[in-house]
C-alpha cells in the first residue's frame, strides 16, 4: 500500500523491526556521545541546571501528547535530515577533538534532530517541533557566558534589592555587590545572582506559552517576561533579606531560612506566570477562560474499525545510521587521543623576590576558589624600593575542556565595586614574553575616591590575547590542533594615590612587567 493514499480511518503504527531499528540508532547515538552527555548529567546536580533531569521526560510526554495526530501522518523520511545528521556529527569531531564539552552537548542535539527528521519528514516533524527544542534547556552554557550573565545579575539584583531596603527607612550602602547595613555586611555571591530561578523559569515558561493556546504575542510575553520575573523576585528576596538582617540579625541570612526563601520564590514566580496568562486571556476579542486557553490534551483510544497500517522505513534512516556508524567508527580511534598537560613549574614556588621587588603573598578564600575552579594560582603584593606597590595575581587552568576558564577582570571588578572609567588594550613598550610582544587590556577603574590601574592579559599556548572572544577561538583552535587548553589570566594593578597621575601607577606597572615577563613561562607553558 503506498502510504500517501491514505483514508481517513488509517492508522499508521510502528512495527517491531522498525522499533528495532529506533533502539540501534539511539544506542549508536548514545554510545558516540557518553562522554559529553556525562558531563552534561554532572552539571544538573547545579542548582541553576537541576530542571535538567526532567527536560527528557517532559519531550517524552509532549510528543506521546501528540500520538494521535502522528498516527495520522505518513512518514515519508527527509535527505536533509540525514544531512542535519552528517552536520552534527562534524560538530561532535570538533567538540570532541577540541576537548570542548558544550560543541559536543549540541552536536547531539543536532543529531538527534537529524534522525528525527529523516525517519519522519518534514510534515510529522513539525509536529514534534517544539518539544524536541525543549531538549535545548537541559545544555548547560557556556562557562564564559555564564560568568559574564552571573556577574550582571548580581550587580542588577543588588542595587533592586538595595532600593527596596530602603522602602523601609533603612540606612544602607552598596558596593559592587556587597549590601552594607552598617553592623552587618551581606554579598551577594554567584548563588544569589537569581540563575538558579531563571534557567527553571524560563524553561516552564516555554512550556506554558507552548500548552497557551493564544496568539503567537501572547505566547511570547508569556516566555521573555521570566526574565524580568525572575530579577524582580530575586531583588525582592534579596532585599527582603537585608530587611531581616536589620531587625533580626545574620542568621537570617543564612542556614535553611535562606534555602526556603528560594524555594518560596520560586513558587511566587511560578504563581506570577500564571497570573499573567490569566491576565493575557482577558485581553483581546476573544475572551475565554484559562482552563480553555490552556490546551493540555491527551491521546483518544483507537477507533474499532481503524484501519492499522505498518509504516515502512523510510530509506533515510538507513543513510543517517550508515552516517551514524561511521561516526562511532571514528570516534573510537580518538579516544586514543588524549589532551596534553603541559609540564610547569608550581606556583608554590613563585619567587617572592624579583628584581627590586619584594613580595608579600596572599590567599584566596575558599569561597572565591569554588567559584573560580581554577588549577593552581599565585597572588601576591610587590613592593619596590620607594614601597610602591603592585597586586600580582595568576590563575592558571591545567585543562580547559570541562568548561572551567578564567574569569574576566571585566565582568568580575564590578562586583567588587570597581567602576571601570576607562578600558583599552595597549602595548607595553619594550615587554616581551617568550617572543611575544606584550598587549594588555588597560584598565582605569575607581571606587569612591579610590582608583586603580589594571593590565590584564590571557596567556598560554604562546599567545597573548586581550579579548575574552578570541580566548575561547583560540582555545577551540588549539584544541583542535594541538590537543591542549591549558592557559592562565594574568592581573597587575597599581593603586593611584589621591593627587597622583595615573601616569605613574603606568610606570610602576610597566616596570613589574618587565621584571616578571622574563619567569613566566616557567609557570604558563608556550
Amino acid at each position: 500500500m503506498n502510504e500517501n493514499n491514505m483514508n481517513e480511518k488509517n492508522v499508521w503504527r510502528l512495527p517491531a523491526l522498525y522499533w528495532l531499528t529506533l533502539f540501534v540508532v539511539g544506542a549508536i547515538i548514545l554510545a558516540i556521545f557518553y562522554d559529553g552527555l556525562t558531563f552534561m548529567v554532572h552539571w544538573w546536580e547545579r542548582d541553576e541546571y537541576s530542571h535538567g533531569y526532567l527536560i527528557p521526560f517532559i519531550t517524552a510526554f509532549l510528543i506521546w501528547q501528540k500520538k494521535d495526530e502522528l498516527e495520522q501522518i505518513p512518514f515519508n523520511g527527509s535527505w536533509i535530515g540525514v544531512l542535519l545528521v552528517l552536520f552534527g556529527a562534524l560538530v561532535f569531531f570538533v567538540g570532541e577533538l577540541s576537548s570542548l564539552y558544550t560543541i559536543i552537548q549540541y552536536g547531539f542535539l543536532i543529531v538527534l534532530y537529524g534522525v528525527a527528521l529523516s525517519i519522519m519528514g518534514w510534515r510529522a516533524f513539525r509536529v514534534i517541533l517544539v518539544p524536541l527544542l525543549i531538549l535545548a534547556f537541559m545544555i548547560p552554557l557556556p562557562n564564559f557566558i555564564y560568568n559574564n550573565l552571573s556577574s550582571e545579575l548580581q550587580l542588577i539584583s543588588s542595587q533592586i534589592g538595595v532600593a527596596f531596603i530602603r522602602l523601609f527607612g533603612i540606612s544602607v550602602y552598596l558596593e559592587g555587590n556587597v549590601i552594607d547595613l552598617g553592623t552587618y555586611k551581606l554579598q551577594v555571591v554567584e548563588a544569589c545572582s537569581g540563575l538558579r530561578y531563571l534557567f527553571p523559569l524560563m524553561t516552564l515558561g516555554f512550556i506554558a506559552a507552548y500548552f497557551f493556546k493564544e496568539a503567537f504575542w501572547k505566547r511570547a510575553i508569556i516566555f521573555l517576561s521570566t526574565i524580568p520575573i525572575t530579577v524582580l523576585m530575586n531583588s525582592f528576596r534579596i532585599g527582603a533579606i537585608g530587611v531581616m538582617v536589620e531587625h533580626w540579625g545574620q542568621s537570617m541570612a543564612e542556614g535553611f531560612l535562606h534555602d526556603f526563601e528560594g524555594w518560596i520564590i520560586f513558587m511566587a514566580c511560578t504563581a506570577i506566570l500564571i497570573l499573567e496568562m490569566w491576565v493575557l486571556t482577558h485581553i483581546g476579542k476573544d475572551r475565554k477562560p484559562l482552563r480553555e486557553a490552556f490546551g493540555l490534551e491527551f491521546p483518544e483510544p483507537t477507533p474499532a474499525d481503524a484501519n492499522i497500517v505498518s509504516r515502512k522505513i523510510p530509506t533515510q534512516v538507513f543513510a543517517a545510521t550508515g552516517v551514524l556508524v561511521l561516526a562511532l567508527l571514528v570516534s573510537t580511534q580518538l579516544d586514543e587521543r588524549t589532551e596534553i598537560i603541559p609540564e610547569r613549574a608550581s606556583f608554590a614556588g613563585f619567587p617572592a623576590e624579583i628584581g627590586y621587588w619584594k613580595g608579600r603573598p596572599d590567599q584566596l578564600d575558599q569561597i572565591t576558589l569554588d567559584v573560580l575552579k581554577l588549577d593552581d594560582y599565585v597572588i601576591s603584593d610587590y613592593v619596590d624600593e620607594n614601597n610602591k606597590l603592585v597586586n600580582f595575581y595568576v590563575a592558571y587552568y591545567g585543562s580547559q575542556s570541562k568548561g572551567e576558564s578564567a574569569h574576566s577582570p571585566r565582568s568580575c571588578l564590578p562586583g567588587g565595586g570597581w567602576r571601570i572609567k576607562s578600558l583599552t588594550q595597549e602595548e607595553v613598550s619594550d615587554v616581551t614574553i617568550g617572543d611575544v610582544p606584550l598587549t594588555v587590556n588597560r584598565a582605569l577603574i575607581q571606587k569612591g575616591d579610590y582608583s586603580q590601574v589594571v593590565y590584564y592579559w590571557f596567556q598560554g599556548r604562546n599567545r597573548i590575547i586581550t579579548n575574552e572572544y578570541m580566548v575561547k577561538w583560540f582555545l577551540l583552535w588549539d584544541g583542535l590542533t594541538r590537543s591542549r587548553t591549558d592557559g592562565a589570566l594574568v592581573r597587575l594593578t597599581a593603586f593611584v594615590a589621591p593627587g597622583e597621575d595615573p601616569a605613574e601607577a603606568d610606570r610602576r606597572l610597566t616596570s613589574f612587567a618587565k621584571d616578571v615577563s622574563g619567569i613566566l613561562t616557567d609557570y604558563i607553558p608556550d
